[in-house]
């Protein structure tokens, strides 16, 4: 089991003192057993300095790669940013949607890019975007998508001239291949609806895991239906049988009161997660979850701030930290994450938003050390399977990992072709 086992004691602590009521004390949980405290985990300072650690590798790129353009462009239903050098290397990225985006990417992060060196990314050209006209002060979703766009096609340039992929260019590739679970998004369908959906998604690929969604998507404790949640965990296992693990997630449906009694049944049914189960911004609730259950909980998918994942890490706020590598900021800044994380020996399984967000997942996962049992797939693989050499392959519940240089697209021209620039 590659998630840290949680202990009977000392996890608690938190819930006893701030959230003793009834409902708690009725979990059937001993909240006396406080005595014994945990070890303590990395220090301050010592997670702090696992956030410096170099993430880039650029041995070997001895010389300038000045950037010249950075381009938005459309293609069908893809958005992608392309840069180029001066000296004629390119590379591309594909979005995360949100075309509304655009303007920022154009007025503020564009103009600041054109002129620098490429291998400086990560020394200083990340922070001094942030700080670049007040940047900061969109940092969040509007900001840092806009970054990694321009992240994801940098470091695409970067190993295509260095003639490695991603991964190796951020420190080296642990594995080739990555386990992964299918999901689905709806909240509009019965248990029975959802867990036929979901076992025709097992057939399709071979997934050892599914995930599915609980409650309401922030609705303050309301169900998506009467009961529909309480009746999906117990289906889902008895329909999917022992062999599948099952993930519930929440997105922020829940206070303490009412997500404990839900992840009691997920650890009833033996779930191997529970994601999200309060507000993503409450983060002392959702402290107050996972202390409560031993099932592991996680979150951060929504977070942007590097001091509020050390938090979390610092105060076992989570089991699992997921930063969204679009939502985050990119490749760079999520590498510091599980570095913290994996000092406090927790497991960074990233979130993933676009439909080509699992191919940057894989790579990410592919030279992170502890990725935690499953990653997300969200079954695109029949759109860009060919854009590769060899082609992105599902085998046995498992994503390969694609070995060209960068992000490892075959022919950059072949995808543009037919392309028009919006910005």
């Amino acid at each position: 089991m590659q998630f840290r086992e949680k202990t009977t004691t000392g996890r608690r602590q938190f819930l006893a003192g701030a959230l003793a009521g009834p409902a708690f004390l009725a979990c059937g949980r001993d909240q006396r057993e406080t005595s014994i405290q945990q070890p303590m985990g990395p220090s301050i300072g010592e997670l702090d300095a696992a956030a410096a650690t170099p993430v880039l590798d650029l041995s070997g790129l001895n010389d300038p790669i000045v950037i010249d353009s950075v381009r938005l462009l459309e293609n069908g239903r893809d958005q992608f940013v392309h840069v180029r050098s001066k000296d004629g290397a390119e590379g591309i990225s594909l979005t995360n949607g949100r075309p509304y985006l655009a303007s920022i990417l154009s007025e503020l992060v564009i103009p600041f890019f054109v002129g620098k060196d490429a291998r400086d990314l990560e020394s200083s050209l990340l922070f001094e975007l942030y700080r670049h006209r007040s940047n900061y002060k969109l940092q969040g979703l509007a900001l840092w998508s806009v970054q990694a766009w321009v992240e994801f096609a940098l470091l695409d340039l970067l190993g295509r001239v260095a003639g490695r992929p991603i991964g190796q260019l951020m420190g080296g590739t642990l594995r080739d291949e990555i386990d992964f679970y299918v999901a689905s998004g709806r909240r509009d369908t019965t248990p029975e609806e959802e867990v036929d959906y979901l076992a025709s998604l097992v057939e399709e690929t071979g997934a050892k895991a599914v995930k599915f969604r609980l409650g309401g998507r922030m609705s303050r404790n309301a169900d998506a239906a009467p009961g529909r949640s309480e009746g999906l965990i117990r289906l889902a296992r008895k329909g999917l049988g022992d062999d599948i693990d099952l993930h519930g997630d929440a997105n922020s449906s829940y206070d303490p009161e009412h997500a404990v009694p839900i992840g009691r049944l997920l650890e009833e049914v033996g779930a191997v997660y529970f994601e999200e189960p309060c507000p993503f911004d409450h983060l002392e609730d959702t402290k107050a979850v996972a202390d409560a259950l031993d099932l592991p909980v996680s979150g951060g998918e929504q977070e942007y701030s590097e001091r509020r994942f050390r938090w979390m890490i610092a105060n076992r706020g989570v089991d699992i930290v997921q930063p969204d590598l679009h939502y985050y900021g990119g490749m760079v800044r999520s590498a510091r994450v599980a570095n913290m994380a994996g000092l406090a020996g927790m497991p960074t399984t990233v979130h993933i938003s676009g439909g080509f967000g699992f191919v940057y997942m894989l790579h990410f996962a592919s030279r992170t050390k502890d990725i935690g049992r499953y990653q997300e797939y969200k079954r695109n693989i029949e759109r860009y399977r060919d854009w590769f050499d060899p082609p992105l392959s599902i085998r046995d519940g498992k994503l390969g990992v694609p070995t060209g240089p960068g992000v490892g697209i075959r022919d950059i021209g072949a995808v543009l072709s037919g392309a028009r620039q919006v910005v």
